[in-house]
């Protein structure tokens, strides 16, 4: 599935990219559209995963710490040296792996990355990110791009857009939601989702990609491919939306 993807992802060659924003729905839903992101850019050995918390009360920005994660694809060494400098440089990072216990935001994309490096090595700093606040989240991704430096990491934003309504409902919330986003504006991004009742999961870590890729140097970002559930299921009744963007 992921090979025939990839495959159908129309478009230019690979380029370096500062963050990467796609969906973790199940692959029948919104594989294509993280394809589609993913096939525009050069995946480096290291890369971050900042995902939302669905399983555990917030705050919480929790740091998975050593190990590797198995995929049936093989195991994805942790980035723990990253995710070190990463506690250091900010006192909300915990090291803590609760929160990931049933979460699967971070291992869906990972099947993805594993076929982007086959056979080089694939290192993962996986974070759930539930900070609440927008001076928190700003803060992290200021702290982010203070570890990454001049050092060649992606940073993924791992989010659905808005959930459960009407198709006609979520592609115009999504839209209020996308603005910001391909604006560069993190703290846009956040307000315009609580204000329009956006129920993006990943605001918040995709807030906190967007701050640390604006700090990295990022000037563009291009919504690749934006869809929903219901291009699928065949229902628009209440559908999930999708959308994977590039940002460099």
């Amino acid at each position: 599935m992921i090979d025939a993807a990839l495959a159908a992802a129309a478009g230019p060659a690979p380029a370096p990219a500062r963050a990467v924003v796609a969906p973790h729905a199940g692959y029948r839903y919104s594989l294509s559209i993280a394809a589609a992101a993913y096939a525009r850019v050069v995946v480096p050995e290291v890369v971050v995963v900042l995902c939302p918390n669905h399983t555990v009360p917030p705050p919480i920005v929790s740091a998975w710490s050593g190990g590797a994660w198995r995929t049936p694809l093989g195991a994805v060494a942790v980035a723990d040296d990253l995710l070190a400098r990463l506690r250091a440089a900010s006192p909300l990072v915990v090291a803590d792996t609760r929160a990931h216990q049933d979460e699967h935001a971070v291992e869906l994309h990972l099947p993805l990355l594993q076929r982007l490096r086959a056979g080089r090595p694939l290192r993962v700093a996986p974070v759930v990110v539930a900070a609440p606040g927008a001076d928190d989240l700003l803060a992290l991704g200021d702290a982010l791009a203070d570890v990454i430096g001049a050092d060649d990491v992606l940073v993924v934003a791992s989010t659905d857009m808005n959930h459960h309504e009407a198709a006609d409902v979520t592609r115009r919330k999504d839209e209020r939601a996308l603005r910001p986003l391909l604006a560069l504006d993190p703290a846009g991004l956040l307000a315009t989702c609580a204000r329009e009742q956006v129920s993006m999961c990943g605001v918040r870590p995709t807030t906190v990609a967007l701050q640390a890729a604006r700090r990295l140097g990022a000037t563009r970002a291009e919504l690749v491919r934006h869809g929903h559930s219901g291009e699928v299921s065949g229902d628009d009744r209440r559908v999930v939306g999708y959308a994977g963007v590039v940002v460099t």
